[in-house]
């Protein structure tokens, strides 16, 4: 088992934290790819200077928005905590297609090309919360097991029991911290994974957004899978949760673009 140490410095007032600094990574490189496939494919790469912003913009409001529904609690928008994955990336992409309709661009150009640089962006992403100690799974004592006791929320049994629904740790001490799975290290490793399928396919001879369908069913898949290993309260559906029900339909959804995207493109394109 492993004990982890947050990543967090402090710089006079100013604390830096794993996070915040993958957080700005995540969306650097996430533009650089979408910028380089644009431009390689003969198309203007300025727009995604655009689409970024409204991407981080979007997606943090989207996420708190989630959130928010999630618990119930409207003044959990305001709280540093509950940057949920499915409102960060539905929000995102809102509010991108809204950017890219209003500089007159093609949705399904720029997301084609964007769609390598959504994977990476995410395995960046995940890691910031290895470094702050969030988001992890469920407890486990397997020889990669990882407890937390100042992560954000510290895996002691108070939290997994109260916050997480983890059941099955009567009589045991509510301080006491216990090891778990480091799903943050799971998603990072699944989101490179993605970003490597999808790069072999950036050349794909299809219809333009043929590949952020392809990027749909894999984030589904992805998400589908993790969330039998995370901490959460929210098995509303059996032994599923509702970021389950919310990735089948990713998964559906970008199949059927891919479907409708499938065509031979235009030599002209």
């Amino acid at each position: 088992m492993t004990t982890h140490i947050p990543f967090a410095y402090d710089i006079g007032p100013l604390q830096i934290t794993g996070f915040g600094v993958a957080m700005l990574l995540a969306f650097v490189i996430g533009q650089m790819i979408a910028s380089e496939n644009l431009d390689a494919r003969g198309q203007d790469p300025d727009i995604m200077g655009d689409v970024t912003v409204a991407a981080v913009l979007g997606g943090l409001g989207g996420a708190k928005l989630y959130y928010a529904i999630l618990t119930g609690d409207p003044s959990a928008i305001f709280s540093r905590a509950g940057f949920v994955f499915w409102g960060g990336l539905i929000g995102g992409i809102v509010a991108s297609a809204a950017t890219i309709w209003y500089k007159k661009g093609s949705f399904a150009q720029v997301s084609d090309a964007a769609a390598p640089g959504l994977a990476a962006a995410y395995a960046v992403g995940r890691s910031g919360c290895w470094a702050v100690g969030d988001d992890y799974g469920r407890p486990w004592d397997g020889a990669l097991a990882v407890s937390f006791p100042d992560g954000a929320p510290p895996s002691t049994v108070a939290n997994l029991v109260q916050q997480f629904g983890v059941k099955g740790y009567e009589g045991v001490s509510p301080t006491e911290v216990l090891a778990v799975h480091p799903t943050q290290l799971y998603e990072t490793a699944m989101g490179l994974a993605m970003f490597f399928i999808l790069w072999q396919f950036r050349n794909h001879k299809h219809v333009a957004g043929w590949l952020f369908g392809a990027y749909c069913v894999l984030a589904g898949i992805e998400r589908f899978i993790i969330e039998f290993f995370r901490a959460k309260d929210d098995r509303l559906f059996g032994a599923f949760t509702v970021a389950q029900v919310i990735a089948i339909i990713f998964m559906a959804g970008g199949a059927t673009w891919m479907l409708m995207r499938s065509k031979p493109r235009p030599a002209t394109a």
